[in-house]
């Protein structure tokens, strides 16, 4: 269940980050500065500015998900695995109430 939310967390985070950088350009321009007025408070390089800060924010949550990805797959399958074990105890105590004790 958490590896899940982790999962579609990245993809959300991926999805952010490629339509952030789509909008950005190397020079500060881009469709950032096409949003720009004169009498708009939020000018072309606030604009910039925090468009590379959303990206940098964006990039930091998605290594910590990456990294947080494997840790939650790994104790989902470790419950996983221990699940049948305990199943399995359970069955040979009436196994071998049934006559089926011969251990060679």
């Amino acid at each position: 269940m958490f590896y899940t939310i982790i999962v579609i967390l990245c993809i959300i985070v991926c999805i952010l980050l490629g339509l952030i950088v789509l909008v950005q350009n190397s020079k500060g321009g881009g469709l950032a500065a096409n949003f720009s007025a004169p009498t708009q408070v939020m000018g072309v390089r606030q604009t910039a500015d925090f468009l590379e800060k959303a990206t940098w924010w964006l990039i930091g949550i998605l290594v910590v998900l990456c990294l947080m990805a494997p840790i939650a797959h790994h104790s989902e399958s470790g419950k996983a695995k221990k699940a049948p074990a305990s199943e399995q105890q359970q069955n040979r105590p009436a196994q071998q109430q049934n006559g089926n004790t011969a251990n060679y």
